[in-house]
């Protein structure tokens, strides 16, 4: 015990990113959840205290100009962009996960019905996704008239054929936390003619997503999870700029429309990523989210990945010392290039109650999750999370099931 504490200390004496946790809100407690809710910025609570007495008690409507309000969602996705690889201009940040799922997947099946005379009348949606994204294709499906296929990710080239218009995939798995393989299968349905919608909720401010890079074509994602947003703070769509001119969005606005001060009865789409949006925007979480985001001044994502993969090393090899054998297994790939950056550990005992496990962790000072039925999930955000946490986790761990 006394070597691997050692050498946590050691290394977090030689983390580059260690001092980033000075901008963050912290208490005592070992916070790995931080892949369900990020910690507070401690730059957020004054900016929401300006946001509310100054720009909305002082300015009142002149904020919408004098404040910048009016174009928050295009400058909030700019400052997204270089985190999920992305050039300005294509990330509009409003709505939730939800709502930009079911834009993006019906505004891809538009465009891929739009594409010559091939028949497209199926969507593919990852069989292993968040329970939501399933829901909502299958209601996409309905309302396009598709069919819609449920494959694992690792099933997807297999099962792509020319009546594919569209595939929802999750860049990591919210359960087990493993990595997918984000330019091969986007490449694959490039292959098939079809369009990929992403997930990137367990994985945008945790690891290198490459949207420009790989050619990926619609992208969404929450901002609550390593972006440290707050409970509830808006999503953001990510629109290739070659296809922006083709977006036909399911729920147009008047704030996404050409003149949204012109209350024109006929629809006409603004240029470029505004025309994803909806309606007016949530000012107060979407400023929160703006200040938030300071938290990220000067950060590589690069560094962040290699602090993530080091963190959860650790964290698996404490875990392998401290823990019984025979009282938890890891679902979280070895191999880093299926790993994002949470660890999931499956209870092995029928016996134990992986519930009960993570309310006796979370009395004793480690905030985890739990997912029914039987796994523990350990969410690592770089930002803040050190090395002695991982060790000290896995410590506190071992104790609850010894």
């Amino acid at each position: 015990m006394s070597e691997l504490k050692s050498r946590a200390d050691e290394l977090d004496a030689a983390d580059p990113l260690a001092e980033l946790r000075r901008r963050f809100v912290l208490d005592d407690a070992v916070y790995l959840d931080g892949n369900s809710l990020g910690a507070l910025p401690a730059a957020v609570p004054d900016r929401v205290a300006d946001v509310v007495r100054r720009q909305w008690g002082e300015l009142r409507i002149r904020s919408w100009e004098e404040s910048g309000w009016w174009t928050a969602p295009e400058r909030i996705g700019d400052r997204i962009a270089p985190l999920v690889g992305a050039a300005p201009g294509q990330i509009v940040v409003g709505d939730s996960t939800s709502v930009n799922v079911f834009k993006a997947l019906v505004a891809a099946v538009r465009m891929a019905q739009g594409d010559g005379d091939t028949v497209r009348d199926e969507i593919v949606v990852d069989a292993t996704t968040f329970p939501t994204d399933g829901y909502i294709a299958r209601s996409a499906a309905r309302m396009t008239g598709c069919t819609l296929r449920a494959v694992t990710p690792a099933e997807v080239p297999g099962a792509l054929r020319d009546r594919t218009a569209a595939v929802l995939l999750n860049h990591v798995d919210y359960r087990t936390g493993r990595l997918h393989d984000l330019p091969g299968l986007t490449a694959a349905v490039h292959g098939a003619g079809a369009y990929v919608v992403w997930d990137l909720c367990h994985s945008a401010g945790a690891l290198p997503v490459g949207l420009d890079e790989h050619g990926v074509d619609l992208a969404v994602g929450c901002t609550y999870k390593y972006l440290n947003g707050g409970p509830g703070s808006p999503a953001y769509l990510y629109v290739r700029s070659g296809l922006q001119p083709r977006f036909d969005s399911p729920l147009p606005g008047w704030t996404s429309h050409a003149e949204p001060f012109g209350m024109r009865p006929d629809y006409t789409p603004a240029d470029g990523a505004p025309r994803a949006r909806v309606g007016t925007p949530d000012i107060l979480s979407m400023l929160a989210l703006e200040a938030a985001l300071e938290a990220w001044d000067g950060v590589r994502i690069e560094a962040v990945r290699a602090k993530s993969l080091a963190l959860t090393d650790f964290f698996l090899e404490c875990v392998a010392a401290y823990v019984p054998e025979g009282r938890v297994e890891s679902l979280t790939p070895a191999a880093h290039a299926e790993r994002g950056s949470q660890v999931a550990l499956r209870t092995v005992a029928a016996s134990v109650d992986a519930g009960d496990v993570m309310k006796r962790l979370v009395e004793r000072g480690v905030v985890g999750d739990f997912r029914h039925p039987d796994v523990l999930r350990f969410g690592f955000t770089p930002l803040y999370v050190g090395f002695g946490d991982a060790e000290r986790a896995a410590r506190v761990l071992a104790g609850v099931l010894g």
